[in-house]
């Protein structure tokens, strides 16, 4: 897209990318706008240096200089306690935590309302799943300050820092003493067996020059 595109644009563009792709793969836009659950669904965090604006699309989170961002599902946090407090009462040693890790009956557990928050994309939050996105819904920060590194990432992040060394280091640190991410740090899943962490991480450090 041109560098100069707006944030209405950019939506507008990305919807229409995605529908077409529906299209070519003949997909049912009536079931899929009927059942959100069944779409192409992505979270996106723009900088837009023509504008010196942040877009946050979905859930991701940012840092402008010191000052941190983020934008989480409006049910995120209640979810992520219910899932907590469910295998704090289940748990009962080191052997149920290893289970948990094999199958995450905490995540079972808050699966109708994961599917059920899912009705609300593009009405109460915003995502790009090639529907219309509530311009309302994304969160824009305005960097007025040229001077200041900009860090951008997805939310796999539990402790997000103005490096990607420090940031993988507090994820560690997060992943080796709450595997399961039930403590101070509270997530809809946890660590798996077989996977390097709970989430997708996806992380970019700018140098803005004036």
């Amino acid at each position: 897209m041109p560098s100069d595109i707006s944030l209405e644009g950019f939506c507008s563009e990305i919807t229409k990318l995605i529908q077409a792709r529906y299209r070519e793969l003949h997909a049912d836009l009536e079931r899929l706008k009927k059942n959100p659950i069944e779409r192409l669904t992505a979270s996106a965090i723009i900088f837009s240096d023509y504008y010196k604006q942040i877009w946050m699309i979905g859930d991701c989170q940012c840092m402008v200089g010191n000052a941190y961002y983020d934008n989480p599902k409006p049910q995120e946090k209640v979810l992520a306690e219910k899932r907590a407090q469910y295998l704090h009462s289940v748990i009962k040693n080191d052997d149920d935590i290893n289970d948990m890790q094999t199958v995450d009956k905490g995540r079972k557990y808050i699966l109708n309302d994961l599917i059920e928050s899912c009705n609300g994309q593009n009405i109460t939050y915003a995502v790009i799943d090639g529907f219309d996105i509530p311009l309302d819904k994304i969160r824009v920060i305005n960097v007025e300050d040229e001077k200041q590194d900009i860090v951008l990432a997805s939310d796999g992040y539990p402790v997000l820092k103005p490096t990607l060394d420090d940031s993988e280091k507090a994820l560690s640190a997060q992943l080796t003493s709450d595997p399961l991410c039930i403590n101070a740090f509270k997530a809809t899943k946890g660590l798996m067996k077989g996977n390097k962490s709970f989430d997708d991480r996806s992380y970019i450090r700018l140098k803005l020059t004036v």
